[in-house]
């Protein structure tokens, strides 16, 4: 019974790696790769992977399937170079604002440190260079370049990736707002929309934010929540979804509190 309790306590620890994007197969494969290797090196531990940028699972689905399965605890182990300030800030303030909109038991989260900093790095590169490949030398002639397609999508979604909105979480919200592109079909369904980040969108006191046009609809202190509203009824029902919209007044605006709780 002892021996039973012991592994109950051990699996409800877990560890989640976490990228910034993977557009391909092959990514998917080598985090499913370090996950597997290291769920065998820390047999105590359940490991899964995620991503924050682009790719499922997002950051906020992987984090919501550990909620689900009642962990006590999660080490988030960010593989990125370099850590800049901004990611971090925003991951903290992410992880802040999903477990005050979840009314259940979260784990205890902590997150580890910047893998740049890590003693083991120069022995790692060492590796590396050890099993460098040489490149063959570039051809004489460069093929004629291919042709593209002029994208036929009426609509765009840009998301602000300016300093205010990325310390507000804007890599989270790109990251839903791109998974839904993609299970929802929006480039082919409607009038079509394509989604692209932006620079500054301007008003950075009202962060996250993202614009929808041909209207040029700002969006501000957009959430997961938001997206998919501004998707099913702005997007696909051609109506703004006057709670999260702000429109030009020649005054300064500050966030409705409708924006923050939702």
């Amino acid at each position: 019974m002892k021996d039973e309790e012991l592994s109950r306590d051990r699996s409800r620890r877990a560890i989640l790696l976490i990228a910034k994007s993977a557009f391909a197969a092959t990514p998917h494969m080598e985090m499913r790769r370090l996950a597997e290797g290291l769920a065998k090196a820390k047999p105590d531990f359940t490991v899964h992977y995620a991503l924050t940028e682009q790719g499922t699972p997002s950051l906020f689905e992987g984090l919501q399937s550990l909620v689900d399965a009642q962990m006590d605890s999660v080490l988030i182990v960010p593989l990125v170079l370099p850590m800049e300030p901004s990611f971090s800030n925003w991951l903290k303030k992410s992880l802040a604002r999903w477990q005050l909109s979840d009314d259940r038991r979260w784990p205890e989260l902590s997150i580890a440190g910047d893998i740049a900093s890590s003693a083991l790095m120069m022995a790692l590169i060492d590796n590396l260079m050890e099993n460098s490949e040489i490149l063959a030398a570039s051809p004489a002639k460069r093929a004629a370049p291919e042709g593209s397609l002029v994208p036929a999508q009426k609509r765009r979604v840009l998301v602000c990736e300016g300093g205010s909105c990325n310390s507000a979480g804007a890599d989270a919200i790109w990251n839903h707002l791109r998974n839904q592109q993609e299970r929802q079909k929006l480039r082919v369904i409607g009038d079509g929309t394509m989604t692209a980040k932006s620079t500054c969108l301007g008003p950075c006191n009202l962060a996250p934010v993202l614009q929808v046009f041909p209207e040029g609809t700002y969006y501000c202190g957009v959430t997961e929540h938001a997206v998919d509203r501004i998707i099913k009824e702005h997007l696909l029902g051609g109506q703004i979804v006057d709670d999260f919209a702000y429109h030009p007044t020649g005054r300064k605006q500050r966030l409705r509190n409708s924006c923050m709780e939702n």
